[in-house]
């Protein structure tokens, strides 16, 4: 082949690929969407409840027609995510009532075309790329008290965006795991940063706490959660319960360790999904108890405490250990 031949050749090639490359763009290797909503992980999707159903094509109230989306979960005020990059266009008023959850806005790009309602956007136009932060949950629970809270994620072709948010497992690390894990994972879901209890009528969350009547300090911190939120393993390790904090039997009697990772430590306060056997770092380990049902008005937590009573505070994400 003559050389100006080849060279030609090449360049159209090379034209070609280049359209390719902006129709197609490099995000669209991404056959999963990322995590949607802080506190869940893995774009859970709503179940069923007194409002109805949060699956794809799941039956409307009084027969009027199928759910054309899927309800991720997602607690009121959580932190929301762009799900993949392109460019954000709306609102989006999906009630058209202007109630408090009207709102909502729609992403292009990557391949992909969806809305995303329920939520406030930090902006309504430009660019977004995969993982930023998209913008607030609104409080659904001020117009369907008692509802799961949720994002409703619509494709804009209104096909089922469900395998879209299931995303791909990694095989679980080995046992036992890495020590230079320092910073433990996130422990309940709506408080990514691992913030910790201040002051209320009851007592105070940080380490070294002076306790009601002068009975001792404080020899663990308070992680602050919603009663019934979803919690976390803070490391990989070996579970052994339960704890029994209280010793008398109330509802947030209840507890658990975790030894592993070159820490051990009890979380109090919550009901574990088992007892024994090995959990790792993220792994849902149970649920957040009503605490508001034996102090009401405190800060809902879970006490965290250290099997040396030292102080854990420096192992949490951002946690805040400081007098306030």
């Amino acid at each position: 082949m003559p050389a100006l031949s080849l060279v030609a050749l090449v360049s159209l090639v090379s034209t070609v690929f280049a359209k390719q490359l902006d129709a197609h763009p490099p995000q669209q290797q991404h056959k999963h969407w990322a995590q949607i909503c802080s506190g869940n992980a893995i774009n859970k999707i709503r179940g069923c409840d007194r409002y109805g159903c949060g699956h794809f094509g799941a039956d409307r109230h009084s027969g009027k027609g199928k759910h054309g989306g899927v309800d991720v979960i997602c607690a009121d005020g959580a932190t929301v995510y762009a799900p993949f990059s392109g460019q954000l266009s709306g609102p989006i008023r999906f009630f058209h009532n202007g109630n408090a959850i009207d709102d909502g806005v729609q992403i292009r790009g990557s391949g992909y075309c969806v809305k995303l309602v329920c939520i406030h956007p930090i902006r309504y136009h430009g660019h977004i790329y995969r993982g930023q932060t998209l913008g607030r949950m609104l409080p659904m629970q001020k117009v369907f008290p008692g509802i799961i809270s949720h994002i409703h994620v619509e494709n804009c072709d209104h096909s089922d965006p469900t395998d879209l948010l299931t995303p791909v497992v990694p095989p679980l690390p080995p046992f036992p795991p890495q020590p230079q894990q320092e910073q433990w994972a996130t422990l309940c879901s709506g408080n990514p940063t691992n913030e910790i209890r201040g002051c209320d009528r009851y007592g105070c969350g940080y380490y070294g706490a002076p306790r009601r009547n002068g009975k001792g300090k404080h020899v663990g911190v308070d992680v602050i959660c919603a009663d019934g939120a979803t919690v976390y393993a803070p490391f990989t390790g070996q579970l052994s319960g339960p704890i029994k904090f209280f010793h008398n039997g109330n509802v947030i009697d209840d507890g658990v360790q975790i030894t592993g990772a070159g820490f051990c430590v009890k979380l109090v306060c919550i009901h574990p999904i088992r007892y024994s056997g090995t959990i790792f770092k993220g792994q849902v380990i149970g649920r957040m108890l009503p605490m508001q049902r034996v102090f009401p008005g405190i800060t809902s937590h879970i006490h965290v405490e250290n099997c040396d009573r030292s102080d854990p505070t420096r192992n949490l994400e951002r946690g805040k250990g400081q007098k306030v």
